[in-house]
């Protein structure tokens, strides 16, 4: 059946990032697209090619998150039905760095900063600065030492990859010194305090095709090839619709409290960055403090096709399915080594890669009644 936008569209196309795509990735993304253009009711045409694609109305699925109003408009993108992911204005609007607030008397500001941000976002968030300088950086991580131990976070890390735990000012000191003056200047560095005994939870919403879908879950970590704990897969507990329908789910209150956090973190991000966006997800962290105290915060925000995307993707296909069906269970796996998915997971990549060696990936859904 033709989808809303069948009539205006040309096709669906995958949008790699200049910096280029893991082949793990790129494998998911295709698989993510053909079910995106089915829901459409349009064809999917790979990845988008200037000389092939160069005129026509499509449907994009970009890998990362767009930046730059030029780069919309060339695309031909004018709002959310046009893409699966989001878009913004300024480089560090795409990452973790928009979570805190810049230290007192910060060296450099960048362009299109939001203190309005920093001021809504205070109660759903961690303790912590963000930089772009890496003598503020020095400043603000013994500030934050005071109180405890230091999580320092480079914010084009995926899968918690290049974080480092800081203990004192020499620790601190030697971390900064491996850092890249030019991509904390362009990107940003996060400084946030460090937590023990933690739960991540993931909070989001989609919106393909005029349907919505809103979800709450965690992540799951795994060991890669390497034995570095890394992202391992999420499990969502997913809706029909927006926000309010989920929070009419009964769920434990930390839950409730992390997809309140999410809640207030993205009405702040609408309002201050003029962000443009069909998929949404927040990573939300509950743990212990240095003092031992329970906290809990949003960590970061991811505004493009992601690591729980499949789940999204495969829920919104079974709501389409069956106009009945409120809430589904949905789980993504990624496996590192040999691994075999569960009978009832749909496969959705396996191979080796020279840079994580031998990976799969599988998704799986199934109905929940909501009680």
């Amino acid at each position: 059946m033709a989808g809303p936008l069948s009539n205006n569209k040309d096709g669906v196309l995958l949008l790699p990032s200049d910096s280029g795509v893991s082949q793990h990735e790129l494998g998911v993304h295709h698989v993510l697209g053909r079910k995106i253009a089915a829901q459409l009711g349009i064809r999917f045409l790979g990845e988008y090619e200037a000389a092939t694609h160069g005129e026509g109305r499509f449907y994009f699925i970009p890998s990362d998150t767009l930046i730059g109003a030029d780069q919309r408009r060339a695309l031909g993108i004018g709002g959310p039905d046009d893409f699966f992911g989001g878009a913004i204005a300024e480089p560090f609007m795409a990452t973790k760095a928009i979570t805190h607030p810049l230290p007192e008397h910060a060296r450099h500001v960048p362009e299109g900063w939001s203190s309005d941000f920093s001021s809504e976002v205070a109660s759903a968030i961690l303790g912590g600065y963000t930089v772009f300088d890496l003598a503020d950086a020095q400043l603000a991580g013994e500030q934050l030492l005071e109180r405890g131990t230091l999580r320092i976070k480079p914010v084009l890390g995926k899968a918690g990859r290049g974080q480092e735990v800081v203990h004192d000012r020499q620790s601190l000191a030697e971390v900064l010194a491996s850092q890249a003056p030019e991509e904390v200047a362009t990107w940003g560095l996060v400084l946030e305090e460090n937590l023990t005994d933690v739960v991540t939870f993931s909070v989001g919403q989609v919106l393909v095709a005029g349907q919505v879908a809103s979800y709450y879950g965690s992540q799951r970590l795994t060991r890669d090839n390497t034995g570095e704990e890394v992202y391992g897969g999420s499990d969502l507990t997913i809706v029909r619709g927006d926000y309010e329908a989920l929070m009419r789910l009964e769920m434990p209150e930390a839950i409730r409290l992390a997809v309140a956090q999410a809640q207030v973190y993205e009405r702040a991000a609408f309002a201050a960055f003029g962000l443009c966006a069909s998929r949404r997800n927040y990573d939300v962290a509950q743990g212990m403090d240095s003092q031992g105290q329970q906290r809990s915060g949003v960590l970061e925000q991811s505004w493009r096709i992601g690591g729980a995307s499949a789940a999204e993707i495969f829920a919104l296909e079974a709501f389409a399915g069956d106009p009945q069906l409120k809430c589904v269970r949905a789980s993504t796996y990624e496996c590192y080594g040999e691994s075999r998915p569960p009978d009832d997971a749909v496969p959705l990549y396996e191979g080796e890669e020279p840079e994580v060696g031998r990976i799969s990936k599988y998704v799986k859904v199934e109905p929940h009644a909501i009680p």
